[in-house]
């Protein structure tokens, strides 16, 4: 099977998460680049593309949920769709519903764990590339 490189935003304001989410995305041969705000990760999405994008749901500044908004707000205007996975430390049976019709294309719940990161990118990824 062909292995995939993804690069990846990674939007997340606790410094820990940062770097274990970053770490496990080089383990499974991804890249990620991190900042630390919604604020920056609009400003980082103008300016490069990237595959897919995970996003705290709680963060000063602008918190995950506006940052969302936003993105999907842009799409309409550009054309162009960003995949997002929300990361939310208060995982609760109706997050995922919630979440996806804020616009998310998934989510997984803190602190990331490396099979259920894997997980819910190849889907993502791959249920967004066959429609």
């Amino acid at each position: 099977m062909a292995q995939f490189h993804f690069t990846v935003l990674v939007v997340d304001d606790d410094f820990m998460m940062q770097r274990v989410t970053a770490g496990i995305l080089n383990s499974l041969g991804h890249t990620g680049v991190i900042v630390e705000n919604g604020a920056l990760a609009i400003e980082c999405l103008s300016q490069r593309e990237f595959d897919l994008v995970l996003l705290d749901v709680m963060m000063p500044v602008m918190d995950g949920l506006e940052t969302l908004a936003t993105i999907r707000g842009e799409e309409k205007l550009s054309g162009k769709y960003q995949p997002i996975i929300m990361l939310t430390g208060h995982a609760e049976p109706s997050d995922a519903q919630r979440l996806k019709q804020a616009g998310a294309d998934g989510y997984i719940s803190k602190p990331v764990n490396p099979d259920q990161l894997k997980f819910e990118m190849n889907r993502v990824m791959f249920h967004l590339s066959s429609n």
